[in-house]
């Protein structure tokens, strides 16, 4: 959006004096950002977006007077600018962010723990700066569709072996939109569900309630030995890697402390990769909004393998950086809006279980 001489113009809110002056110093390390101005507090804030006209703002969400959550309503009504958050490490940290997320913010990285972790949230920093000067701002309330109190499954079901297992990648934007995604499967869908959502250790557990509280289906932090079954959602926990394995008396989640692979623990590629081994054509795998290419060569092993390869489109994604590299290397069988992606995987599960021609037919179908 900013080529050439534009830099992109970077307002930076936070009531700690030492991170107004850390956060400006981080990002001064990149010619093509520039921070215009710093504010204290959210009043503050909201005068120097009207002064200075940001392209990104970022926030702090526990300030004084008016606190972040406030300012960001605000933010989003006023002057809808991308913003992102820098959030502490705690679980209020973790709870509040996810909260932020859901009103709108384009995505958010952790305060760093020590002076050898400033370089590392430099450089996240930096680049989810460049990728909001470019896109659109996060519509707050896309889960409107989400019903409030979605009806549950009985505890104590029979537990069934799922017919597919439906292996999802995403980060930038993947909050919202996996809660959009899944408030609209059913409780007895027929798939069992994997997802890998580029997030840092200790948000991915309630992360995973949150979702559990707003959908009809089962979810959960992964856990190695969680079998698969049939209408639960794992999500991989932050800094692990996430495998699934097939065995005698059920498939099962396995958890990992590789290396990271793209840069990212947990990555896309390691869980797609290993669904695509295990699981062939019976696997169903879909890459949706995020920043960079992870998960495009594991989705290429899912199609090589027969199973169904779906990328989310354009005009649905919040960053469409993922999808476009995996579509770009012809690895996407389809590409499906995000409010259609739900009847697109409903469809494709309960198709007549099979192997090869059940995969082709799913493939030309819905």
């Amino acid at each position: 959006m900013n080529p050439g001489m534009n830099k992109v113009r970077v307002l930076v809110v936070d009531d700690s004096a030492l991170m107004r002056k850390l956060i400006p110093q981080m990002l001064e390390a990149d010619g093509s950002i520039e921070v215009v101005g710093t504010a204290m507090d959210g009043n503050f804030c909201l005068r120097k977006l009207e002064e200075l006209k940001p392209q990104v703002v970022t926030l702090d969400l526990e300030m004084p007077g008016m606190n972040g959550i406030d300012t960001l309503k605000e933010i989003m009504r006023r002057h809808p600018v991308p913003v992102i958050v820098v959030s502490s490490h705690s679980t209020e940290g973790a709870s509040v962010t996810l909260k932020a997320l859901a009103l709108g913010a384009f995505d958010f990285v952790t305060k760093p723990k020590d002076a050898s972790a400033v370089t590392v949230t430099a450089a996240e920093l930096i680049a989810k700066i460049k990728a909001a000067a470019g896109c659109k701002v996060v519509r707050a309330g896309l889960a409107t569709a989400i019903p409030a109190r979605p009806v549950k499954i009985l505890a104590g079901k029979s537990v069934h072996a799922p017919n597919k297992i439906v292996a999802i990648g995403v980060s930038t934007g993947g909050p919202q939109a996996l809660e959009f995604l899944l408030a609209q499967l059913p409780g007895d869908f027929p798939g069992t569900i994997v997802v890998v959502q580029h997030m840092p250790e200790g948000f991915t557990e309630m992360f995973a309630r949150r979702l559990d509280e707003s959908c009809p289906l089962q979810v959960k932090e992964a856990q190695s030995g969680d079998v698969l079954e049939a209408g639960r959602v794992l999500i991989c926990p932050g800094s692990r890697h996430l495998r699934v394995k097939r065995l005698p008396l059920g498939d099962v989640a396995v958890l990992g402390d590789d290396a990271r692979v793209n840069g990212h623990r947990p990555s896309v590629d390691v869980l797609f990769h290993s669904v695509a081994q295990e699981f062939g054509s019976q696997a169903i795998a879909a890459l949706m909004t995020g920043m960079g290419d992870d998960g495009a060569e594991g989705l290429g092993a899912v199609k090589k393998a027969g199973g169904l390869t779906i990328a989310q489109s354009e005009d649905s994604c919040v960053v469409f950086g993922m999808p476009k590299a995996a579509i770009e290397r012809g690895y996407a069988t389809r590409v499906v809006g995000l409010d259609s992606l739900a009847a697109v995987l409903q469809a494709a599960c309960r198709h007549h279980e099979g192997h090869g021609e059940s995969g082709a037919a799913v493939r030309a179908g819905h």
